[in-house]
């Protein structure tokens, strides 16, 4: 985010504005150029904004979708479910984005790290989680959400602990031709180059020992790492490739 800066909006928020311009090494401006990306900072919570355009993280959004019922029906739900599982399953979201897919996860009983390696990204999220935590609907679903800002790949090598479950969402080009992306996930794509280490970070999460690594792709999309999944759950637009790391094959039949 180089030649971008912080916008307060809310004098009462000045004192956070200065934290956040330290953390990310952005001054804060009253205003900003055309065309110019910035965080703004107001009584909602934090934006990501260009001109008009403003990208706001808000977990209320998809209340609807965590009702049990509607949980069910979902892909990655599916996806990353765990055959014969007691207990609470714990699930890494390697590339956690604006948190949405670990969100779901939370829903639906994991308790979920999350990895942002893109510093302005992970602030927008943490406001986000902040923000649903007061919401007496979303309370318990972010408590079983920790957030980690940071190289995902090196978080995977450092675990004590398997996870049962490594969620990957990785950015890569074709996406950004897709007729399917809105505009305020433009904004984003400007923060996230596509994945460069697909590679590394594919290895990075079997290694990690998981019952499950979870992929999530355009419905057309390569697979990642020219990586042939155990089976793949399939939708209108993505689809959810399962590796199954060889260790934890025979359970899953």
């Amino acid at each position: 985010m180089q030649d971008n800066l912080i916008l307060c909006a809310a004098p009462e928020r000045m004192e956070e504005a200065q934290r956040l311009s330290k953390r990310l090494g952005l001054p804060i401006s009253e205003t900003a150029e055309a065309g110019q990306l910035c965080l703004r900072l107001d009584g909602d919570g934090l934006h990501l904004q260009l001109d008009k355009l403003s990208l706001l993280g808000d977990f209320s959004a998809l209340l609807p979708r965590l009702h049990p019922n509607a949980l069910n029906g979902e892909m990655l739900v599916r996806a990353a479910k765990i055959k014969g599982f007691e207990g609470t399953p714990t699930a890494i979201d390697a590339t956690a984005g604006m948190g949405e897919d670990a969100l779901l996860l939370a829903a639906a009983g994991f308790s979920v790290i999350l990895c942002e390696r893109n510093p302005v990204i992970a602030a927008l999220l943490k406001d986000t989680m902040e923000r649903a935590a007061l919401d007496p609907a979303l309370t318990e679903i972010v408590g079983r959400m920790e957030l980690h800002e940071g190289d995902s790949i090196q978080l995977l090598r450092d675990l004590d602990q398997a996870p049962e479950v490594v969620l990957l969402d990785p950015m890569f080009p074709e996406r950004r031709k897709s007729g399917l992306i809105g505009k305020k996930l433009q904004l984003l794509q400007r923060l996230e180059a596509p994945c460069s280490d697909e590679v590394e970070l594919l290895e990075a999460a079997v290694a990690a020992g998981p019952k499950k690594v979870v992929i999530k792709r355009p419905l057309k999309g390569p697979y990642l790492a020219e990586r042939k999944p155990a089976y793949s759950i399939r939708g209108k637009a993505v689809r959810y490739d399962c590796i199954i790391p060889t260790q934890h094959r025979k359970s899953e039949k």
